[in-house]
């Protein structure tokens, strides 16, 4: 009864990923400007080897059922914020009224200011995997990706991407704008999945 008592204690105080410093402050790392985005233009798709394409407007998107997750933040420069509070919409609940084809195995994540990232479509029906416009209790700002980003837990932040725009099917792992650039396609902090 103790060695489970002692494991369950042990998995609620979960240390930082290897490598990774724990900081109170939520630093923004961002290549460019952070682009400003009128919610009136704003849209959000989801295409591709998808049964069902979807498109979104900002006053669509925020009608949708709402989701709220506390979650860890790993940057890959190696830094982590322990305790981040996420709210908007499970992106799960999303890619299945997409009903993706069998063929899709991968994603393609587009955002505004043309930065992309890559992500198995495994990885992103994770019920911890949300579409954010809201973290700790305040509007998601641009400089931290709003009006919203994609938030992934166990990956590192990159993959986490800001501004983002549409999320495209595909049958093949496309590399992103720092997967292009040698960082890793997978990018799991528990296994330093860093550069390629």
């Amino acid at each position: 009864m103790l060695k489970k008592l002692f494991s369950f204690f042990k998995k609620q105080n979960r240390k930082q990923p290897p490598g990774q410093f724990v900081t109170k402050k939520f630093p923004i790392l961002t290549f460019g400007n952070a682009p400003h985005i009128e919610l009136n233009q704003w849209n959000f798709t989801i295409s591709g080897l998808v049964k069902n394409k979807i498109k979104l407007d900002w006053d669509q998107f925020t009608q949708l059922p709402k989701s709220q997750i506390i979650s860890e933040f790993h940057c890959v420069t190696k830094w982590s914020k322990m305790k981040n509070t996420w709210e908007g919409v499970k992106l799960n609940y999303l890619i299945k009224i997409a009903e993706p084809l069998p063929s899709a195995n991968f994603t393609l994540i587009h955002c505004y200011g043309n930065y992309t990232t890559n992500l198995t479509l495994e990885c992103l029906l994770d019920d911890d995997v949300i579409l954010a416009y809201r973290h700790d209790n305040e509007p998601l700002n641009e400089d931290h990706g709003g009006p919203l980003r994609l938030v992934v837990p166990k990956r590192y932040g990159w993959k986490s991407a800001k501004w983002i725009k549409k999320i495209e099917l595909t049958n093949k792992n496309i590399p992103g704008f720092w997967e292009s650039r040698g960082y890793h396609m997978e990018g799991d902090p528990w296994k330093e999945q860093r550069f390629s």
